[in-house]
This record gives C-alpha cells, sequence and structure tokens, in this order.
C-alpha cells in the first residue's frame, strides 16, 4: 500500500492526485463524495482526526502539519496545462505500457511499465528518449509540481520551501483491460485519492485517509500522483532531460 512505504518512513506529509480524464467509466460505490464532476471549486477541505501511524515518527518544526484531512481544488492549474501535462504521459506511456490495465511512468527513476515487467526508459531507450520529450515538457512538469506544492503548503499551514518533493511520484494510465499481475490490480483500498479533469485532491499520508480507486468500466484514465515530504534526507530531484 502507498501510505505504508511513506509513513514507514516517518516521513509522510501529503500525496497529490490529479487527473487528466478521457472518458471514463467507474463504479459508483464510493463512500464518501469530496467533489462532484460538475462542480468548479476554489478550494474545499475536510479536516479528520489524525491517524497514530504518525506517532513516534521525528517532526520538523515549521513543516510537520498540526492538522490532517483531504481536500479538493480546480483551480491549480489550467486546463491547458492539464491537457500539455497529459500528452507528456500519453508519449511516455505510449513507449511500453502494462499488459493488464494499469501502466506506471516514472519521470524520476525511469520506471516504465512493459508487459508484466518494468524497465528504466532513460537506459532502454537511451539518446532516443530525446525525440520523445521536450526541455518543454519537463519544465512544465517541474512548474506543476512547484504550484502543487504551494497549494499544500497554504492548505496545510506550513512552509512551500521546507516541503520535499519525494517518492512515489509518478503518472499512471488505467483502463478496463483484466490485470494480469498484483501490479495491475489498483481497486483495493490504499491510503492516496482520485478526482477530475486537472481537478487536484491532496491529503495527509496517514491511515486516516484511507481509499480506493474505483474500477475503469470503459475508456481510460490518466493521473499524476505527488508525494510531499517534510524530511530532507528522503527527498529526490526534478527529472532532467539530459
Amino acid at each position: 500500500m502507498t501510505w505504508l512505504r511513506i509513513v514507514a518512513l516517518g516521513v509522510g506529509l501529503a500525496l497529490v492526485t490529479f487527473l487528466l480524464w478521457r472518458s471514463v467509466g467507474i463504479d459508483d460505490d464510493v463512500g464518501e463524495v469530496v467533489a462532484h464532476r460538475g462542480e468548479v471549486l476554489d478550494g474545499r477541505f475536510i479536516e479528520v482526526p489524525c491517524s497514530e501511524d504518525y506517532d513516534g515518527h521525528r517532526r520538523f518544526e515549521g513543516c510537520t502539519p498540526r492538522k490532517c484531512g483531504r481536500g479538493v481544488t480546480d483551480m491549480v492549474i489550467t486546463r491547458e496545462e492539464a491537457e500539455q501535462i497529459r500528452r507528456i504521459a500519453e508519449k511516455g506511456l505510449s513507449l511500453g505500457g502494462s499488459d493488464g490495465g494499469a501502466s506506471i511512468l516514472d519521470l524520476h527513476s525511469g520506471a516504465l511499465s512493459v508487459g508484466k515487467h518494468f524497465v528504466n526508459l532513460y537506459r532502454y531507450f537511451g539518446d532516443k528518449i530525446q525525440n520523445i520529450f521536450s526541455e518543454e515538457d519537463f519544465q512544465l512538469y517541474r512548474d506543476i509540481r512547484q504550484k502543487v506544492q504551494v497549494t499544500i503548503a497554504e492548505a496545510f499551514g506550513i512552509s512551500a520551501s521546507l516541503l520535499y518533493l519525494t517518492k512515489p511520484t509518478f503518472f499512471s494510465r488505467i483502463n478496463s483491460t483484466e490485470a494480469q499481475t498484483a501490479h495491475d490490480e489498483y481497486w483495493h483500498a490504499h491510503v492516496d485519492k482520485v478526482t477530475y479533469a486537472g481537478r487536484v485532491s491532496f491529503f495527509t499520508s496517514g491511515s486516516e485517509n484511507l481509499h480506493r480507486v474505483e474500477k475503469v468500466l470503459w475508456g481510460t484514465r490518466y493521473a499524476i500522483t505527488i508525494a510531499f515530504t517534510c524530511n530532507p534526507d528522503h527527498g529526490i530531484e526534478d527529472p532532467v532531460l539530459t
């Protein structure tokens, strides 16, 4: 589960997921609706009691949030930016793709789903990557990451300069293809959240935010998940096209 990977390090702060939708059909059996598709939200935040996951972990003054919860906003990126970042995901994932319904592209580590396995796209494709992505693509990725970081800092009342990008941060593509491996079974309850059309949802990464992705019944769902930490020892750099 995603939250175990983060909280086990004692550094989890918030995960962000925003969807870059095409036409998608999903189950409607959800436990809580934070926002509806037809709404346009300046911002909505629901505070919830923090779980005990954080007890005993190191705290970072000025960064560790004093409240837990989940939020949604449609005002972080523009529709044009959402379309542009989706095209980056489409280009990268066109190089591979899972045999099942869920494919992953991580521009930081280079991890790319291919069949039932993962490859490092930077090693696998070498200089050909320059023909797939542009420096403008990577700059847009960095710009959006920065906008999201500021949004999270403001929502939790912490300093954006004390937040560090961390793992897991990746693009995902989900369709209705039958799962072939455990990596394709994206619908199980875990701790990371889903939303709509360039909309950003964000939440603290403990078990107070248990959730799951609804099964995609038709169409394709694109998303980018971004994680931040208060611990600089677990920070990762923005991807750079070399």
